[in-house]
């Protein structure tokens, strides 16, 4: 049997846009499931074949072999086998949460809102300086949240009582009703999801079974973290509904900018100024670090901008494995004003330099003559 123009199964142009071919899918699934049309097979194939389509046509990748090569371009291990029942177990996965989007469920296969509920994550913007960031430490942060009623235990009920079971849903926290060919059920108003109600609730809470409370809490930081990272405090964040866990804390870390040091993954690089005898002679140049004091030994005829590199100097790196290095590039101070004596000492110098200026080659600048030229410099 020939199969069907995919965009004609789905009464598609061909040019039809993404929310096109699931929108006409929508309304071809509806129409033709099997809940709707126990027995009919002829519906069942309609369904199959819409959703065959919608399958190949939602794909970028298998559309544009479809619009190229037609059937055949989708079809063996490559394209599509077919209608596969697992992708479209039941209405509810087909139309994607409509009923939440609505406040009700089509299917009569909603979840329950009430029994216990995870607390909600919180977040916590902690900032630190450059230097604690190089060194583990610890730091206490008072964070505001939501905490499980101590004397009720989050039921919300008062000591020695239980809530009961909602006499409206009979504890399902749902009310369904039947409209059309839909089941259709909605949160039950009366205890709002949770099958439950509270008679007397706890004088506590009154009846919530949270509490706002501020709550310091010790934050380790580890040494060599960086701006952005984020640190997880299991379970110190807002406390659970009807008795259940309470959520996660997570501390974003913001690191305050070195007035000396700049961060590029775990190495550290910084500048340091010195006079022109010390790179012209050589000598031992004090540098600065984060912890024990630190020296190069500057070779004579070190070049202003020259970087020294000191392995293992660096950051340390956040998971233990390891430091970065530290790298010192060197600068020429020139003094704005001189003694007598320097004076005279400089104009010395000057006498028995060259005072004409050499222009500096651009960088590459060699790799632009022509290669029959790059290799008579290279034999000479």
């Amino acid at each position: 049997m020939t199969k069907r123009d995919f965009y004609e199964v789905l009464g598609v142009a061909r040019e039809a846009s993404l929310a096109d071919i699931k929108k006409a899918y929508r309304q071809l699934a509806l129409k033709h499931h099997p809940d709707r049309n126990p027995g009919d097979k002829q519906a069942e194939e309609r369904f199959k074949e819409a959703a065959e389509a919608y399958a190949i046509l939602a794909d970028d990748d298998k559309r544009a072999r479809y619009d190229r090569f037609g059937h055949a371009g989708v079809s063996g291990p490559a394209g599509a086998q077919g209608f596969d029942p697992s992708v479209f177990a039941d209405f509810g996965d087909i139309f994607g949460g409509l009923g939440d989007i609505f406040g009700f469920d089509l299917f009569g296969g909603g979840r329950r809102r009430g029994g216990p509920q995870r607390g909600a994550d919180l977040r916590y913007d902690l900032e630190i300086a450059f230097e604690e960031s190089a060194r583990a430490t610890e730091t206490t942060i008072q964070v505001p949240r939501e905490e499980t009623c101590e004397t009720c235990k989050g039921s919300g009920a008062a000591p020695g009582t239980q809530p009961e079971t909602c006499a409206q849903c009979r504890g399902a926290g749902q009310v369904r009703y039947q409209q059309g060919f839909f089941t259709v059920a909605r949160t039950c108003d009366r205890c709002r999801g949770a099958g439950r109600v509270v008679i007397k609730p706890c004088p506590t809470c009154r009846g919530a079974g949270r509490l706002a409370r501020d709550r310091k809490i010790t934050v380790k930081i580890p040494a060599g973290i960086a701006s952005g990272q984020r640190l997880r405090l299991y379970g110190e964040g807002e406390g659970g509904l009807s008795g259940g866990p309470p959520g996660d804390l997570y501390v974003v870390v913001h690191v305050h900018e070195h007035p000396i040091f700049h961060r590029e993954g775990d190495d550290l690089h910084c500048e340091v100024t010195t006079t022109f005898p010390l790179l012209a002679l050589g000598g031992t140049l004090a540098v600065p670090s984060l912890g024990d004091e630190l020296t190069v030994d500057v070779p004579a005829g070190t070049q202003p901008g020259h970087a020294f590199r000191l392995r293992g100097k660096g950051m340390p790196n956040v998971s233990g494995r390891g430091r970065g290095d530290l790298y010192v590039a060197v600068r020429v101070a020139v003094p704005k004003k001189l003694t007598k004596e320097q004076r005279a000492a400089v104009e010395a110098l000057g006498r028995v330099l060259p005072h004409q200026a050499d222009a500096v080659p651009r960088e590459g600048a060699e790799n632009d003559k022509p290669f029959f030229e790059r290799v008579k410099d290279i034999f000479g």
